[in-house]
């Protein structure tokens, strides 16, 4: 599904070899930004209590984080395509370690939440950056390898990342779990200033206006695709700590977490080796497993051995999600691409803030029991988008 054409923003000469030192600190910086994005929801009860707040207001940590990507990261990124690309990297990168050592050090729940709204905007100014990037400092030829290689940082993030915060939170503090975020932020710093090439920002001449590139073909169905998905998975990942507390399994979240984010590592090894050949059967096989998982949580929700099953699906179906979409989303956008894929941020972000209100609002309502019932019925929702869409997310290019 991966495009290998070269883009027209490309410095002058093209890489002849693969740059995988470079896509790896990449990578890495896909990982930072998930896991500190996702870190409140395994750190909830540690929070809520250290604040005096409730789980509800903590649930926003996550909320007004995605809520700064989905404002900024568009204007961002069309504003600077002409800049260079290495500098406006480091600048984004600074901004994020400075908002997320303000969370770590702030003991005032308003101040905490700005300083997530400033991470957030920062974050999605990266992510309109990464997948393009790792393109266009390799070889034309592996622009797909490229792309999977970079794409691997989200779900390690959503694997590792939140479930090592929430050990961390559990056994030290959980503000030692966001400063150990920022300490890995200006450690990709110095590896970028090392290790990453620097390439041009794109000629004006050869820039479309937004609307046109919202509107190429193919790009509104992947984006539908995306919010609708993203709403189900992050509306149970957000608040699994209440979820699992009223299933009375007595599972803990980091375990379940942890769980899940292992086998999301198999996720996207399968992705990465049916993409190319299955596009969109692979797509309908993780929506299809992705609803099976909610079935089960549904169904087997005071059994801890079906919960845990359940986990297991969830993260070999959800874990390629991202590099699935991503994919069709590229291709979707072409020469435009960079464009098109600072979409791909701000409907990932505005899922993942209705999921906070949602939640939380649900949680209010019903109990966390709930949960699993809105992620099967927004996943067979998904599934059905991309059955109707489905000229859409086939191997093109």
């Amino acid at each position: 599904m991966t495009t290998t054409a070269p883009s027209p923003t490309t410095t002058g000469h093209a890489a002849t070899r693969m740059p995988w030192a470079a896509l790896v600190a990449l990578a890495a910086i896909g990982f930072l930004l998930l896991s500190a994005e996702t870190m409140p929801a395994g750190l909830l009860p540690l929070m809520a209590g250290d604040l005096s707040a409730s789980e509800g207001v903590i649930g926003q940590f996550i909320s007004v984080w995605a809520l700064g990507t989905v404002v900024v990261t568009v204007p961002a990124i069309t504003l600077t395509r002409g800049m260079r690309r290495k500098p406006l990297l480091l600048a984004a990168l600074t901004c994020l370690v400075l908002a997320n050592t303000v969370t770590a050090l702030s003991s005032d729940v308003v101040l905490s939440l700005v300083s997530r709204f400033v991470g957030g905007a920062a974050t999605g100014v990266l992510w309109g950056m990464l997948a393009a990037y790792g393109r266009r400092i390799s070889p034309p030829a592996r622009g797909g390898l490229a792309l999977a290689v970079v794409s691997t940082g989200a779900p390690v993030g959503f694997a590792l990342g939140t479930p090592l915060g929430a050990w961390v939170g559990g056994v030290l503090d959980w503000r030692w779990s966001f400063a150990g975020m920022s300490l890995l932020g200006v450690v990709l710093m110095v590896l970028v200033v090392l290790l990453v090439p620097d390439v041009a920002g794109q000629a004006a001449g050869g820039r479309l206006p937004l609307r046109r590139v919202f509107l190429l073909p193919g790009v509104p169905v992947v984006l539908v695709v995306i919010v609708v998905w993203m709403l189900g998975h992050n509306t149970i990942y957000t608040y699994i700590a209440p979820f699992l507390r009223d299933t009375g399994t007595g599972l803990s979240a980091d375990l379940v977490l942890l769980v899940y984010g292992v086998c999301s590592i198999g996720g996207v090894a399968l992705t990465a080796a049916l993409i190319d050949r299955h596009p969109r059967g692979l797509l309908w096989a993780s929506l299809g497993g992705f609803v099976c998982a909610a079935v089960l949580l549904v169904v087997g929700h005071g059994s801890p051995a079906v919960v845990l099953g359940a986990a297991v699906l969830w993260g070999l179906t959800f874990g390629g999600a991202a590099p699935q979409l991503q994919s069709a989303l590229t291709i979707a956008g072409g020469s435009e691409s960079d464009l098109a894929n600072a979409f791909l941020p701000v409907a990932f972000n505005l899922a993942i803030s209705a999921a906070g209100l949602v939640g939380a609002l649900l949680l209010g309502v019903s109990g966390g029991l709930v949960l699993a019932v809105f992620m099967a019925v927004l996943g067979a929702l998904a599934l059905a988008v991309t059955v109707v869409g489905r000229r859409n997310f086939a191997a093109r290019g």
